[in-house]
Parts: C-alpha cells; structure tokens; sequence
C-alpha cells in the first residue's frame, strides 16, 4: 500500500524476529524488498521458516524411504513443479525454453499443482511436455510419490517461497537432485534443493555461504526469455494516459517493492526533467498514498500515471511510449526489465549485494548494455539524468539495444537451453559419481552419457 509512516523500522524489526528464532514466524518473502537485510539474513529467515516443517516432515520422509534408480541413461527425466503453467510470469519466461529442449537428451514432466484455466497459454505449456501431471488435488505426500513413481531424476522447483508454494514436496526428497530456479530469487535453506540455477553477476562466489544450495552459474543471465513473443501495437499517448510532450520515466514492478529512498530518487528525477512523468503499474490500494508522497517532496500528483492491467502483447506494446524504465531497488526488476528490453526501453538499474538485486544487471549485461548498471544511488540518479536530458545519448542507447536484442546472449533460447541442460548432465553426473552437489558451470561436462 506505500503506507511508509514506520517503514525505517522494517529492518530493525526483522532482525529482532531473527533474533528470536520463533521458527514459522516471518516469510521469506518479506525480506526481498527491505533495505538493509544482507544475504546472510535472508538465509537466517529462510532456515527459520521451514526449520519445524522439515523436523515434521522426517517421518514421512523415513517411511516413504524412496530409492533411486542411479545408472547412465540416455535421456534424463526433468520435473518441473509448479502452480504457474498457465498465463504467468513463470510461463511466459520459460515456454520456449520447455519447447527448445532437446528431446534426445531431456525427457520432460510437468507437476502441475494449479488450477487449469483453459486458456492457451495452459495448451501450449501441456504441448510443451512428454507428461503433464496433475498433481493438484494431491497431497504432498501423494505428489511427491507421483514424482518418483516417474522416475524423475531432477526435480526443479519453480516456485520457491512464492504464493501457493508446495515446498513439502521437496522436503520428502523424490528425486535424487533437486534444483532451485526462477520463481523465488534467493535460498531455501535447510538442504530443501541441491542446487540454484543463477548466474556469475547475480550471485558472485563470495555470496556462497549465503545459500544452502549449490551455485549452478549459466554463461550469461540465469533467467530466460525468449524471442517469438508478439509486441503489440504501439498505441498514442493519450491512449496510454500520457501527455503528448514530456519525458516518461516509467517503472512497471509491483507496488510493494517501491520504497521511500526509491521514490525519493524519482522525485529527484522528476523534478530535474521539466514536463516529466512518472508512469506506474496500477495499484489501486497504493496510487493514493503514491501521489501524497509525491506532494510531500514537491511534486504535483498529476505528473504519475497509473497503467491498467493488459494481455501481455498489448502491455508490450504501450511499453514502447517509455523513455526510460527505472528500477527498484533491494528487490528489482525481473520478468519486467527483460520485458522493457525486449520491447526496446532501456533500464536504468542499481545492484546490490543480494539476488533480487542483481536480476536487471544480469540481464543488462547478457544484452550489453553494462554501461546503466549505477554502482550506488548516485551513480543511478546521474545515469538516469543524463539519459533524460541528453536526447541524442538516449537515442544512441535505444539504437544500440535495437541492434543487441537478437544479436546477444539474453534472448537466444537456443543457445540459453543447451547451457541450462549441461548443467543439468553436470548434476546428475556428480550424482552418479556419488558427489556432493558443488558450484558447477555449464559446458563443464567431463563426458557425455
């Protein structure tokens, strides 16, 4: 709700709940967008919070007692468990990494513990798959046996500590490896997944004892994005709410990961670029307090725009009338930067020392573009000023983006796909060979099997 009376508390606060080690209490999620919580806190709070489940788990667990099969195969068995196979972040990123896969080195499984809304998107996902299960109506216990009773022998959650979560699954341990990839940008904690599918920007060596997992590094940027999606018609200004001169600044995230010293650095903006705006993503429980904050540091409230829900080719579309798109900062831009960049606006990012930080500079760099990664939050205000003020600057950015969208690594789900199924023949391979998941890096493949 941007309702920010005590927000300078919010740090404070965690830590004293941290402190306390009730187990349970206080989300993971939570923590991504407070400023101030390091890495080492985030994993605190994660072990915290599944730390009884796991314990309750374990007699479950010991009775399940499933085997694995552990021989050289041709094809490996992929699971993907989520609730997201349907018109969803989650899905929109990742179909055509599902329809690129090789088919003669994956064989592929969906668990799918959503509901299906019948829509194309759920089609095109089930088409995407050798098997998709059901596997809503299914307690944990029941899942994870129809996980084994496939013969998975990686399972990848996609879903993490987000909304609708099946993380018990995972604490029964179906497979033999368990990966930890896009849906939540942090750990797990407690040994829940073996692996993290990140990459080197994201998530630097040094952060390691940060993370219950194992960092599995893709070459570029960990997330995946592909390039078939259809950008929409550019619509007028005024159709998108917009005045017909004047510099748009624009940041679609979520509400909730907007925070006072953010906005303070956008009012800044806003009021060093006469005739600018500031263009949102619709919130209807916070636009009011958005625009009193904004007339609290000296700017009319009529220079924020908010912008409706769209299907994603139309949003893609309007994305085109931004100059310029802004990020947050702890938690970041994800799904929404490298759909800015693949609509052709550039990003303006700050990254911090945590994952949900880095999202942006990870793909500003995989497009090439490293040069708007801020390396603190003056360097962003200036970064920002000079795109604004300088047309001729912007224009050269946009054109070099324009050239670098389909000639670099960020939207090439060809070649994405074949580093992400390395890493997943490095697992299983360290598997085999009865080691300990370690940080691994794709193309590391001692022999093929």
């Amino acid at each position: 709700m941007c309702e920010w009376d005590d927000f300078a508390l919010s740090a404070s606060r965690i830590r004293a709940l941290l402190s306390a080690g009730e187990a349970g209490r206080l989300s993971p999620f939570l923590l991504l967008s407070v400023p101030g919580i390091s890495g080492q806190e985030h994993r605190a709070c994660s072990e915290l919070w599944t730390r009884d489940r796991i314990a309750a788990s374990i007699p479950e667990r010991e009775r399940l007692a499933f085997r694995f099969d552990l021989a050289a195969r041709r094809k490996l068995r992929i699971g993907y468990l989520s609730n997201d196979f349907h018109d969803h972040a989650t899905s929109r990123l990742l179909i055509e990494t599902f329809e690129a896969h090789d088919r003669q080195r994956c064989e592929l499984h969906a668990f799918s513990f959503g509901a299906d809304d019948g829509g194309a998107m759920r089609q095109r996902v089930h088409e995407a798959f050798d098997a998709f299960h059901d596997v809503s109506a299914l307690s944990d216990s029941e899942a994870a046996r129809a996980v084994h009773r496939a013969g998975i022998d990686i399972l990848v959650d996609l879903k993490g500590y987000t909304l609708g979560a099946r993380t018990g699954v995972l604490m029964l341990r179906p497979a033999p490896v368990q990966v930890n990839y896009l849906g939540y940008p942090g750990t797990l904690g407690g040994g829940i997944c073996d692996y993290i599918i990140t990459d080197p920007f994201v998530t630097p060596m040094a952060t390691a004892p940060d993370y219950s997992e194992a960092f599995a590094y893709m070459p570029h940027s960990y997330q995946p994005h592909g390039r078939r999606g259809a950008i929409g018609r550019k619509p007028a200004r005024a159709e998108a709410g917009l005045p017909e001169i004047g510099f748009v600044f624009c940041c679609f995230n979520q509400a909730y990961k907007i925070t006072p010293p953010v906005y303070d650095l956008w009012c800044r903006l806003l009021e060093s670029t006469p005739g600018s705006v500031l263009w949102l993503l619709g919130a209807a429980r916070a636009e009011g307090n958005l625009r009193g904050e904004a007339l609290c540091r000296g700017i009319a409230p009529d220079r924020l725009v908010f912008a409706p829900d769209l299907k994603q080719s139309d949003h893609l579309g309007r994305l085109q009338l931004a100059d310029l798109v802004l990020d947050t900062m702890p938690y970041g831009a994800h799904t929404t930067a490298s759909d800015a960049l693949f609509a052709g606006v550039p990003v303006v990012t700050c990254a911090g020392e945590t994952f949900p930080s880095r999202v942006a500079g990870s793909l500003l760099h995989a497009i090439g573009l490293p040069e708007l990664i801020a390396a603190d939050e003056d360097d962003y205000l200036a970064v920002a000023l000079a795109l604004a003020g300088e047309p001729d600057l912007l224009e050269a950015c946009k054109a070099r983006l324009r050239h670098n969208r389909l000639t670099t690594p960020l939207f090439d789900v060809g070649a994405y796909t074949r580093a992400l199924e390395d890493l997943y023949e490095t697992m299983w391979q360290r598997c085999l060979m009865g080691e300990a998941p370690a940080s691994i890096r794709a193309g590391a493949l001692v022999s093929r099997f």
